[in-house]
């Protein structure tokens, strides 16, 4: 598993359950086009890229390079990093028929070619034992903003407390409260206020 420091956008969840399994960073889905109606997300995403940094991993296909091309214009230039994968013919294995194009997307690529793509785009790389220590599913129960009486309100008022996107997910959530504060800052600041 390769650990980087920046964040990944990815349009949409093959995408990143093909990710996940060989790289352990933050990564979003743009739910296709949906980006492009979604202003919370794409404020989310600016933040992401100014804090962390952003690397954008779209498909190679006409498609791929209209969100791409949107995501350019709308966050910042600095943190910002464009990684590209080849144009392979043929089709995802779940699907029946090939793409439009008929190329394979960031789904379909194999894992050599995908940490190619994130290192050429100037991923930076780092070892295990740097990570820092993480807020936890468990972190989130003990809080009271999951598993319990009023918790889908408590979280509902935190995403809007810290500006984050309302349609989140739940593992979507921790991974963006991972960006946002460290595990001691969360515990510091809301293990007691929603407990």
């Amino acid at each position: 598993m390769i650990h980087l420091e920046q964040a990944i956008v990815v349009e949409g969840r093959y995408d990143k359950n093909t990710l996940s399994q060989i790289v352990d960073a933050p990564i979003f889905e743009t739910r296709g086009f949906g980006i492009m109606k979604d202003k919370k997300l794409l404020a989310f995403l600016r933040r992401v890229a100014q804090q962390r940094g952003l690397i954008i991993l779209t498909d190679s296909d006409g498609a791929g390079f209209v969100i791409r091309n949107y995501l350019k214009s709308a966050l910042p230039k600095e943190n910002v990093y464009h990684a590209y994968i080849p144009d392979v013919p043929g089709k995802e294995k779940r699907k029946a028929q090939p793409g439009r194009e008929g190329k394979l997307g960031v789904e379909g690529m194999d894992p050599e070619t995908l940490c190619t793509a994130l290192r050429n785009a100037g991923a930076a790389w780092t070892e295990q034992g740097e990570k820092r220590d993480s807020i936890t599913k468990t972190d989130l129960f003990l809080a009271g903003l999951s598993g319990g009486k009023d918790s889908s309100a408590k979280r509902k008022a935190l995403q809007k407390e810290l500006l984050l996107p309302e349609h989140l997910g739940a593992n979507a959530f921790l991974q963006a409260l991972n960006l946002m504060l460290s595990r001691e800052e969360f515990l510091k600041r809301y293990g007691e206020n929603y407990g």
